[in-house]
């Protein structure tokens, strides 16, 4: 996506480029519809039988089967009243769970956290709206959680993001509960569907339970963002580390090379933890970086899971 980058001067509250203008955040969302129609070609096929216009199978008629859905060609072939099954076409409802916390401020590469979450809501909204679908959005983390109905059309994605990038991101709500919004959608979500999850998973793991309600009834992925200062420190003097969430602050001595290993370690194991309970659960994950083209990854992520 290095066609498209957000503006603005970095400040210490928020490293790395500013926020999207509307204007860019407008052109994103064609960039990112043309890039994933192309790296998506075919459609996503229902695997439930039912109603509907495509032919799924052929099979031997049954006292009790629809007279209208005999198949007469397989029919006068065979000698047996046959009758078509079809794929059933059926309104998928999809929801966006957007983690919208101070934490997604920070970008130190290419792009800020928030902007790949907004990137992968616009490719989001732009599949699962297609052919009569529905997408909802529900947002946390943040002053105001928000909650958007499932509605066809994907007009209204750009507007809601362009006005939760003019959130003040300095504005402290505490640490993040992923376990809550999760909670919410369970207690939203009451239709069949998929949710999918945007955040940096960064917080308490309070999110387990809750993930396990949603899963009998929904498919879930989990899109976890991340940027690579938050994996790794460089060695730049003594500098000072900064919850956004809690305000919490830690003074530093980078120049210490045994610091900056246990650092990398420590946020080894706690992304492996993450990964480690999303996988216990079946939840497939992909990460998703604020350097390089996220999109590429994303769709390759969607590609496996069509």
């Amino acid at each position: 996506m290095s066609a498209v980058r957000a503006l603005g001067p970095p400040i210490p509250e928020r490293p790395g480029p500013g926020d999207l203008p509307l204007a860019l955040l407008r052109a994103l969302q064609i960039q990112v519809a043309r890039r994933i129609e192309g790296m998506l070609a075919g459609e996503y096929r229902s695997s439930r039988l039912g109603d509907g216009a495509e032919l799924a199978q052929v099979r031997p008629y049954v006292p009790g089967d629809d007279v209208r859905l005999i198949e007469w060609n397989v029919t006068a072939r065979t000698g047996t009243p046959h009758v078509r099954v079809n794929l059933a076409e059926r309104v998928l409802v999809s929801w966006l769970v957007l983690d919208t916390s101070p934490s997604m401020q920070f970008g130190t590469a290419d792009r800020r956290k928030a902007d790949v979450a907004a990137g992968v809501a616009l490719a989001l909204g732009h599949l699962a709206t297609r052919r009569g679908n529905r997408l909802g959005l529900l947002t946390f983390g943040d002053r105001r959680p928000r909650t958007l109905p499932p509605a066809q059309g994907r007009r209204g994605l750009v507007g809601l993001l362009a006005a939760l990038a003019q959130e003040p991101g300095s504005a402290r709500v505490g640490a993040t509960s992923l376990g809550a919004a999760l909670a919410r959608t369970a207690a939203t979500a009451r239709q069949r569907g998929l949710v999918v999850v945007v955040s940096d998973f960064r917080g308490p793991l309070d999110w387990r339970g809750p993930l396990l309600e949603l899963l009998p009834r929904h498919e879930v992925l989990a899109v976890e963002v991340r940027d690579p200062r938050e994996q790794e420190l460089p060695d730049v003097g003594e500098v000072w580390l900064v919850d956004p969430e809690t305000g919490r602050q830690v003074r530093v001595d980078t120049r210490d090379p045994s610091l900056r290993e246990r650092f990398a370690h420590a946020a080894a194991e706690e992304r492996t933890g993450v990964a480690r309970v999303l996988s216990a659960l079946g939840v497939p994950h992909v990460v998703l970086s604020t350097e390089g083209d996220w999109l590429r990854a994303f769709a390759a992520f969607l590609r496996s899971r069509r």
